[in-house]
């Protein structure tokens, strides 16, 4: 089983798992400030509360090297056996494929089918957390999982449903949960890599919940973005107002207004559109919660 714990790590509900088979954790970014501490290291040493003793943790991709000295520091504390990216494992492209490596040798795999770089450290600690919890695995296990995989609202190309059917003929639509400075520029990166194959204008539909970040969000878009779209979050009062949101893009460098929902977002994409330019690219994005909202009014909710 895998269990993903809630919030922080050190008073999270999933320390109720005494002996986990192993820990892992990703990378580390500003994220639940008023809960978790206005510095990443320490939301590191919050995410650390997962750490057991004597049981082995996987430490994903940091960018933050504060953050990844709090990891190894508490690992060491506690005598785990630490399996750290860019040392004990990793991954990189070559030729089209995704090359795994450890202690044990070179895995030849296919890219992930998830979009974005960032899912080759993904997958990689995925790969690390599976072999050091102790169980079998072969080659051939992780090249079916690697095709295979599939997260809702995470680079999720949406090509049918009503919300594909409202936008402009042609359009390119992505949806990705991701809400902290640290998704927005993973989400950038890969709409940026996607430019570069296929340009095409990039329009954003965003909502975002009040904990957040709206700016370091909205900062890695810069120069990327023709236009942003601020939309309320229905079924939660928790959501950052349209307009206020819209004051962050702008404060962002971006150009924006908010909107009453998802649906004229796209009308409003449909008016700016010209005949002589590709069909847009659209993210809808900024929250898990808007993501869901996209699923629901597209007709394509998660099964």
């Amino acid at each position: 089983m895998v269990l993903e714990v809630g919030l922080g790590g050190r008073f999270d509900a999933t320390n109720i798992i005494d002996k986990p088979a192993v820990s892992v954790i990703m990378p580390i970014s500003l994220d639940h400030q008023a809960y978790l501490g206005d510095r990443v290291e320490l939301i590191a040493a919050e995410k650390a509360g997962i750490m057991k003793k004597g049981v082995p943790v996987v430490i994903g991709q940091q960018e933050n090297e504060a953050a990844e000295e709090v990891l190894i520091a508490t690992a060491d504390r506690l005598g785990c056996p630490l399996h750290l990216y860019g040392q004990d494992y990793g991954a990189h492209e070559e030729h089209g494929r995704l090359v795994y490596q450890d202690g044990d040798g070179l895995m030849d795999l296919p890219l992930p089918a998830l979009p974005g770089r960032h899912q080759y450290a993904n997958a990689a600690a995925a790969i690390s957390a599976v072999k050091a919890a102790g169980f079998a695995i072969d080659e051939r296990a992780v090249e079916t999982a690697m095709r295979n995989v599939f997260w809702p609202a995470r680079l999720q190309r949406l090509t049918e449903g009503d919300l594909v059917t409202a936008a402009p003929e042609g359009s390119e639509i992505w949806l990705d949960g991701g809400h902290n400075p640290g998704a927005g520029e993973v989400i950038a990166e890969a709409l940026a890599g996607f430019e570069e194959r296929d340009p095409r204008p990039l329009y954003l539909i965003i909502g975002m919940i009040n904990t957040k970040d709206p700016f370091g969000f909205f900062e890695h878009f810069a120069g990327l973005t023709n236009y942003v779209y601020c939309a309320p979050i229905k079924g939660t009062e928790a959501f950052i107002d349209p307009v206020a949101l819209a004051s962050s893009a702008a404060d962002a460098g971006l150009s924006a207004e908010p909107v009453s929902s998802i649906g004229e977002a796209l009308a409003a994409i449909c008016l700016r559109v010209r005949a002589d330019q590709p069909a847009p690219r659209i993210l809808i994005g900024g929250s898990l919660y808007f993501a869901g909202n996209a699923l629901f009014e597209n007709g394509t909710p998660p099964l």
